[in-house]
């Protein structure tokens, strides 16, 4: 009877560590496809006024929310060398949600300052 009881046990353990492993596979594979999903999303991202309205009109939006995706759809495109070096580093450092906003802010800016820099270093030379 013992082993009986121990078998069952031992059956039921196995079980509970084979299903406790499966799941681990499925979300490898859910993040492995958001991964390669990324750099279409970065290449849909740019692109000029026409195509920011006909992703507007794919999406369905109206409104405010047409009117707000426009106005960052069109920034993002006139974006420059700088934007497209921020975006680059951070997907490089995996950089995500508010990390990734606070990163892109201080980086453009800097990118800005940068330029700024030169310009306002000719201007007093040009004075005299």
């Amino acid at each position: 009877m013992n082993k009986l009881i121990l078998a069952a046990l031992v059956s039921l353990m196995s079980a509970q560590i084979a299903l406790a492993q499966a799941p681990a596979a499925a979300d490898k594979k859910a993040t492995a496809a958001p991964a390669a999903s990324a750099p279409a999303k970065a290449e849909e991202k740019k692109g000029d006024a026409g195509s920011c309205e006909s992703r507007a009109a794919e999406k369905k939006l109206a409104g405010a929310a047409k009117t707000s995706f426009m106005k960052k759809c069109e920034a993002d495109a006139q974006g420059g060398p700088a934007n497209d070096a921020c975006t680059k580093t951070a997907g490089e450092k995996k950089l995500a949600g508010a990390a990734k906003t606070s990163f892109m802010k201080k980086c453009e800016a800097d990118a800005k300052a940068a330029e700024a820099k030169p310009a306002a270093a000719a201007k007093p030379a040009e004075k005299k």
